[in-house]
């Protein structure tokens, strides 16, 4: 349908304005709001990653749309909760205690939302019984532990222990300037991821290996 190819072009390009008014026409024309989310909203963010992992764009880009997407959204929800369409996953994703970097959580926090799912975002400084409760509260499909320093990485593997001693079966998955593949296989994490896309391409393979 022409309008969701025009919208998804508005938020690919990070028109906040014209992406509103879009979403707007789309429902006015009776078009299904899964349909909306599906074929222009998380089709545009999936572009919008793929060219982040392939450095066609950057994080300024990658931001621009991201709040063309946000702004879509917020007028699209009331008309998922109508029609009670159920989010692809839930998120959670914090900075670990000690560290109060967020560029790079806020970049996978946007993807994830951008790609279906339900995003919880704690914020940085987050304790390992705040990744617990939140957990438990919401019902954690996958979480996300950022780090941005070599000082606070190793509180990562008190937060995975603290999930897994809490009986938390929501897949983790780590990131951040210092962390490594070895070093999350070493934590017992199920995945690391080095960018936002490949955040959110590897979150949705382990949601579908565990289904």
């Amino acid at each position: 349908m022409q309008v969701l190819e025009e919208l998804s072009e508005s938020v690919q390009k990070g028109k906040t304005s014209e992406a509103a008014v879009l979403t707007v026409k789309a429902i006015a024309e009776g078009i299904l709001p899964d349909k909306i989310l599906d074929e222009a909203l998380i089709k545009a963010m999936g572009i919008i990653g793929d060219k982040f992992k392939n450095n066609e764009i950057f994080v300024p880009e990658m931001l621009i749309a991201a709040r063309a997407m946000n702004k879509a959204l917020e007028i699209l929800e009331p008309e998922m909760l109508k029609n009670s369409i159920k989010a692809k996953g839930t998120f959670i994703i914090g900075t670990v205690s000690g560290d109060l970097h967020d560029i790079g959580k806020n970049l996978v926090a946007i993807m994830f939302k951008g790609a279906g799912f339900n995003v919880i975002d704690l914020g940085t400084d987050v304790p390992v019984e705040k990744f617990v409760e939140a957990a438990k509260i919401h019902n954690a499909d996958i979480i996300g532990l950022s780090s941005l320093l070599t000082t606070t990485m190793n509180y990562m593997q008190l937060v995975v222990e603290g999930l897994k001693k809490n009986g938390i079966n929501a897949k983790i998955i780590v990131g951040g300037a210092p962390v490594t593949a070895d070093f999350a296989t070493k934590i017992n994490a199920d995945g690391y991821a080095d960018n936002a896309a490949t955040a959110v391409e590897l979150g949705k393979s382990l949601l579908a290996a565990a289904r």
